[in-house]
């Protein structure tokens, strides 16, 4: 049996890592989820009350936030920097492809790496 604590971000997690949602809460905001990881601002504006929306729209704020500071902070170091930039760059896109199939499997499972950092508030 799987026993469900909520964390200080508002979150319900399960013992396995991966979380419940409320399954009609999914299937009527799972594509606004999808969107958010290719523009965050959408289920702000469209799914404000969604649990599960708003938890992929900080998902998807997060990355693009490491997405800019990846690209500026590798930018501007020579020779290094742009070796490193295309990597950052590889790595953002596959974190984003993961959130999306995450969000169109109904999953609130939090990205490797980056998916601790909570800058939304979730209702």
């Amino acid at each position: 049996m799987t026993q469900y604590n909520d964390d200080d971000r508002g979150y319900t997690t399960a013992d396995n890592s991966a979380s419940a949602a409320d399954p009609a809460d999914v299937n009527q905001n799972k594509w606004i989820a999808v969107v958010a990881y290719i523009i965050f601002f959408i289920p702000l504006l469209a799914a404000k009350q969604s649990r599960f929306a708003m938890f992929h729209a900080n998902q998807g704020l997060v990355l693009l936030l490491l997405s800019i500071a990846c690209n500026i902070v590798l930018g501007f170091i020579p020779f290094i920097g742009w070796i490193l930039l295309p990597i950052a760059n590889l790595a953002t896109l596959v974190l984003a492809i993961i959130g999306i199939i995450q969000s169109a499997n109904g999953q609130l499972k939090p990205l490797p790496v980056i998916g601790n950092i909570s800058i939304i508030k979730v209702p």
